[in-house]
């Protein structure tokens, strides 16, 4: 391998982008064997699209893609523009899905094996430097099978990760993962990342689980487009109120 290529950070990760058809909600899950992938691979703007960027990383397509999205252009166009600005496309992974369901992949030439990707309405599932190619045909078997049930986006997105790392999932390891969903805010619906764990799957269904458990309804009053004040703190406004 070249030294040029031995340089550039490797997310050698498994990941589904997804839309919801019931809900519109957008999201990625995501895990791999490099630290913080949160903070690189995945990327989602409300009723615009979501993406995930990995193989040999190149975190400006989480910008890119969106901006194509945001403009209007379909998940290829997007996938097709985003990577046209890339001077090594061959060692990129891309997967990418657009407000209508529409979904796009790329795994690049250079991309290590097994790499490689599904598409279907409403997802895009990839992965490179995987045990085998069951991991994404396992994500890609999951959503498929959840489609049309009432399970929330981010339950089922969880399931595929899971799906993929009992099928052997990143072949050097496992580190990190997220869960990222958005619905109609400009912030995000729920953002989680286990950024180092032995068991970064299994890390991430818990703390999903918690937040589900103790903290999503009280953030359903947060301040919204409709509603600029929201509902929390407003105890303290009324006759009466403390914040002690």
């Amino acid at each position: 391998m070249r030294r040029a290529e031995q340089s550039l950070p490797r997310l050698a990760t498994f990941s589904i982008t997804a839309r919801c058809a019931r809900t519109g909600q957008l999201g990625v899950g995501i895990s791999t064997k490099f630290i913080a992938v949160g903070a690189l691979a995945p990327n989602a703007k409300a009723r615009v699209g979501a993406c995930s960027t990995q193989a040999f990383v190149n975190p400006y397509h989480r910008y890119w893609v969106i901006e194509y999205l945001s403009q209007g252009q379909s998940a290829e166009e997007a996938l097709r523009n985003s990577l046209a600005r890339d001077p090594r496309p061959q060692l990129r992974q891309l997967a990418v899905v657009d407000a209508q369901g529409r979904s796009a992949a790329h795994t690049g030439e250079r991309c290590d094996t097994w790499c490689g990707h599904r598409v279907g309405p409403n997802y895009a599932a990839a992965g490179n430097m995987l045990a085998n190619g069951d991991v994404v045909a396992e994500m890609a078997r999951v959503f498929e099978e959840t489609e049309g049930s009432d399970l929330p986006l981010a339950e089922r997105l969880l399931r595929c990760l899971e799906a993929a790392e009992a099928a052997g999932g990143d072949k050097r390891g496992k580190q990190s993962a997220a869960l990222l969903i958005v619905d109609t805010e400009d912030y995000p619906k729920i953002d989680l990342r286990v950024d180092d764990h032995p068991e970064p799957v299994a890390e991430l269904r818990r703390l999903y689980e918690l937040f589900m458990s103790e903290f999503a309804e009280i953030l359903e009053g947060l301040p919204t487009r409709a509603d600029p004040a929201g509902k929390i703190g407003e105890e303290f406004l009324s006759e009466g109120g403390s914040a002690e």
